[in-house]
């Protein structure tokens, strides 16, 4: 008799297992997610597809409530410290990372670029869950490390556009629709989401019409050969308002929906799909090329956040030198397009979650603020 399948249930198995570890322990559940999917995968387990796609989801699905965590009004108030901060934590890991690959790897140019950039990201997927789990998020520097963040990535998503990513006029056409739904986002959604027809329903309509939403922008970033990530998070920040505020309830029923079961096969994919022979077979140029980018990105944050917020300065080093979303985004598309071989691509994918577990485990166990800090 031929026995059933059975990666659902090893799935399911690593997902309740996270979460028992981080009750026990007291840290982010992503950081044990990733741990686990990387042991399984040691072990042989490979993401099966519906796993693949529903990590990608997942990961959108973080980047939108990433968003929407935001405070608009604290980021316009306080704009110069947080694009200082997020230009440097982009540019400095950015060069370093290419310069290394480059002379030092001996990578090809465009690998080493690609490298480059998928180091300079700031990991929101990882960020949002320990500044959610935490309860960082109601503090002013949780609301500001969430915005640098923004803005890291939105410098890493356009050199990625911009590096490698085929300008066509489907691209272009797909780009503007995308954009001009999201100039109405707000006003529609917060509309939409008001009906006394929709709110407070069983069914849910307000989730599965953001659920819909973000499909649309994955499907239109695949014709368009283009990433879902920053309109996902645009459209987050456009809706940022109406869930803070009377949709409260409709953004903790989401957020919910996310960590009980979509957001954790984004980071026991990632965890899997490292390929540990090859990244044991490179262990040298691992561990140089993951202190390259903790070295270029504290030395691009620390010295920012040491004058804007001296009593967090590690909590939100640490934080913001976390990488994991896009830059695995930007490994994937290179590995796919023959840009990385097998093993720059375990190597660079290593060393995103390394960066995504050791200095979230460092921020979240020794340097999370314990008080409400005073504003800036």
């Amino acid at each position: 008799m031929m026995l059933p399948d059975a990666t659902p249930l090893l799935a399911g198995l690593l997902v309740f297992a996270a979460s028992a570890l981080s009750l026990k322990l007291g840290l982010s559940v992503a950081v044990f997610e990733i741990l686990l999917g990387l042991a399984a995968g040691s072990l042989g387990l490979e993401p099966a597809g519906w796993m693949n796609y529903l990590a990608a989801f997942g990961g959108i699905l973080l980047t939108f409530l990433a968003g929407a965590e935001v405070d608009a009004k604290l980021l316009k108030d306080n704009f110069r410290q947080a694009a200082a901060i997020g230009l440097l934590s982009f540019l400095t890991p950015f060069a370093a990372g290419a310069l290394f690959c480059r002379y030092a790897a001996g990578w090809s140019l465009q690998a080493s670029l690609l490298a480059g950039i998928a180091l300079s990201e700031t990991s929101l997927a990882v960020v949002y869950s320990v500044v959610t789990e935490t309860g960082l998020g109601k503090k002013k520097t949780g609301k500001l490390l969430m915005a640098c963040t923004f803005l890291t990535n939105t410098l890493t998503a356009l050199a990625l556009s911009a590096a490698f990513l085929k300008i066509t006029a489907t691209a272009l056409l797909l780009l503007a629709a995308a954009g001009a739904f999201l100039l109405f986002a707000g006003r529609f959604s917060g509309w939409l989401m008001s009906r006394p027809a929709l709110t407070g329903k069983v069914i849910e309509p307000e989730i599965k019409y953001v659920f819909l939403v973000l499909l649309v922008f994955i499907y239109l970033a695949e014709l368009g050969a283009g990433q879902a990530m920053l309109p996902a998070f645009l459209f987050g920040l456009a809706l940022a308002p109406q869930l803070a505020g009377t949709q409260a309830a409709v953004k903790s029923r989401l957020r919910t929906v996310a960590y009980a079961f979509v957001t954790p096969f984004f980071f026991i994919t990632a965890g899997m799909q490292v390929y540990p022979p090859a990244l044991l077979g490179a262990a040298g140029l691992f561990i140089a090329l993951f202190l390259v980018k903790q070295l270029a990105k504290f030395s691009g944050v620390y010295f920012l956040a040491a004058r804007y917020f001296p009593e967090d300065r590690w909590s939100f080093t640490l934080l913001m030198s976390t990488g994991l979303t896009f830059g695995l985004m930007a490994a994937v598309y290179g590995f796919k397009e023959g840009i990385l071989d097998g093993t720059q691509y375990s190597v660079l994918t290593g060393v995103l979650i390394a960066s995504a577990v050791l200095p979230a485990f460092a921020a979240q166990r020794w340097f999370l603020p314990k008080e409400e800090e005073d504003l800036l």
